[in-house]
């Protein structure tokens, strides 16, 4: 992707072609043919040729031997020879199966590498039909193996790393891009060069501004600061919100809005969460929940508990969302829990008139009874996080 000049964004593999391969290198498909009358078309990976400048500017590109390696895939070509082997995989097939990103909140606003290649073939071979294969991967990429929770679990320990020397670091007059710092330095010093997301540090009033990332105020005695970041390891993420005061200590009535988070959080993830429910129930549950916890901070009154407008004033996101290869994974809010699934649990209050916004999260693994808190060993409840930072 173009970023201004002769400079490009850093590269990082569609999530699909990632989890059916194992490769991370630009320039590659993966075709499945299995109507082919020979089984070595059956499954067919195209990767980039190399050339000796590519290797001077650039670097190693995967040989065939290092893709079949990687993949499993015994049939390789180059990415040049593409469309010549195309016309005969196309020939023993009817129906092309695509898959393309179908995040219900990502909006197209050009016409992307995806759509291109969609609307060439569609010019190439106007009489096959097209489908959405995005609901095959999708019930794959839901329910984790052993193999990805063990990758999900290393980004989750080296995000509880990070948070662990942000506690010590905090202190007032320091500047958001610090905190951000600090916790860059800790992945990388793991060996880690990308996060999951953008991570956002929000100090004072800017954690009413929930996608809030420029990172650039001071934090100023007194304040809470808002921290959602998670580490990305060989892609998979981690994702985590804490709120800690800038000073070390918490005032009596930071501390109600965060008793109040932090019980709704427990009580979601130790007595509700279960398979068989989905997001969408889990997101009403605990929007009732918070209607009590909103009256009892006095920020509503009991006669507009059921009133979604002023609920959604303190409390305007979802509970939970899907995670794994993409911080926000494919899955409806439709679709049942099912063990090996992971989900965040991350309520949220938020008081603009007072100057704060208070979000915990927790990435949790659904489990044959209920849930798995994957974070249960980072810092959380109140006293815990006041008395370490301390000390």
């Amino acid at each position: 992707m173009p970023r201004n000049g002769d400079q490009s964004f850093p590269y990082r593999q569609n999530s699909d072609l990632f989890y059916l391969t194992g490769i991370e290198q630009e320039q590659t498909i993966l075709a499945f043919c299995p109507a082919h009358p020979l089984h070595k078309y059956h499954e067919v990976l195209f990767i980039r040729r190399s050339n000796p400048q590519i290797e001077t500017w650039i670097g190693h590109k995967l040989t065939k031997q290092e893709a079949k390696d990687i993949s499993g895939v015994e049939t390789i070509f180059w990415f040049d020879e593409f469309e010549d082997q195309l016309s005969e995989l196309m020939y023993y097939t009817d129906s092309v199966y695509i898959s393309v990103n179908e995040n219900m909140k990502y909006k197209r606003f050009y016409n992307d590498a995806e759509l291109r290649f969609i609307d060439r073939l569609k010019f190439l071979y106007p009489l096959h039909t097209y489908k959405r294969l995005n609901p095959f991967i999708a019930q794959m990429r839901l329910v984790k193996t052993d193999e990805e929770l063990a990758v999900i679990r290393y980004a989750i320990g080296l995000t509880n790393k990070a948070f662990q020397r942000v506690l010590k670091f905090m202190r007032p007059g320091i500047y958001e891009y610090q905190i951000e710092a600090e916790i860059m330095h800790e992945f990388i010093s793991h060996g880690v060069r990308n996060v999951a997301y953008s991570s956002i540090i929000a100090s004072g009033n800017n954690a009413n501004v929930l996608h809030y990332i420029k990172n650039n105020d001071r934090c100023q005695d007194g304040d809470l600061v808002l921290m959602d970041f998670g580490a990305e390891y060989f892609n998979y993420a981690a994702d985590m919100t804490r709120t800690i005061p800038v000073n070390g200590h918490f005032t009596k009535r930071q501390r109600q809005v965060y008793q109040a988070v932090y019980e709704l959080q427990r009580t979601m993830i130790e007595q509700i969460i279960k398979p068989g429910l989905t997001i969408n129930e889990l997101n009403a549950k605990a929007r009732s929940l918070m209607a009590d916890y909103l009256v009892g901070l006095g920020l509503i009154k009991e006669s507009e508990k059921n009133d979604t407008n002023k609920i959604s004033q303190y409390y305007p996101h979802g509970l939970s969302h899907f995670m794994g290869l993409d911080v926000h994974d494919i899955g409806t809010r439709d679709e049942p829990l099912r063990p090996g699934m992971i989900i965040t649990v991350e309520p949220g209050i938020y008081i603009r008139e007072e100057g704060m916004g208070i979000r915990l999260e927790n990435d949790v693994l659904i489990t044959e009874d209920g849930a798995e808190d994957l974070m249960k060993d980072i810092p959380l409840e109140i006293n815990e996080v006041a008395n370490l930072m301390q000390s």
